[in-house]
């Protein structure tokens, strides 16, 4: 098994992506590129989110969308999205597709939900509520949000994964 590993087809690649917890989704003009696994979940700390994050937004251009998931080793059953890294001219639909492909990757793992702390306060319940996300385990400093499948998934939004 390598440690890290690219997916471009998730049709072909669904049996790494079953076995595989820790990956990046990468997916560049609203088009999914590819997700590439990692051996280790994405650590995220506050500087880089204060201090790197605003900078690095600013600094790249294009319309590219990172996505960081992993998959809990004492909660196997559920997904969470770690972290999304954005450029500055990131469109609405890259962002949604990124999304799409998470949806996807929880239907392949047979995962029950997707989990996430927002941190971004632009980022709106209303528009968390559009993608299935409603609020779970209310906290001072914590957003935290979850999209329950329990076996009823999406239907896959596009066919050319």
């Amino acid at each position: 098994m390598q440690l890290f590993e690219s997916i471009t087809s998730l049709t072909e690649g669904g049996d790494a992506l079953r076995r595989r917890a820790c990956g990046v989704i990468e997916v560049v003009d609203g088009r999914f590129c590819r997700v590439r696994l990692r051996p280790f979940p994405k650590i995220v700390s506050l500087p880089e989110i204060l201090l790197l994050g605003r900078w690095s937004h600013r600094q790249r251009s294009g319309d590219r969308c990172l996505l960081y998931y992993n998959q809990p080793r004492r909660h196997g059953n559920f997904l969470v999205m770690k972290y999304v890294v954005s450029t500055r001219g990131t469109q609405l639909a890259t962002i949604h597709r990124a999304l799409d492909v998470l949806d996807e990757i929880a239907r392949l793992k047979g995962s029950d939900a997707i989990l996430t702390d927002v941190s971004n306060w632009r980022i709106s319940r209303r528009a968390l509520a559009r993608r299935g996300y409603e609020p779970h385990s209310p906290s001072r400093w914590h957003r935290h949000y979850i999209r329950r499948f329990y076996g009823k998934y999406p239907s896959p939004r596009v066919a050319d994964w």
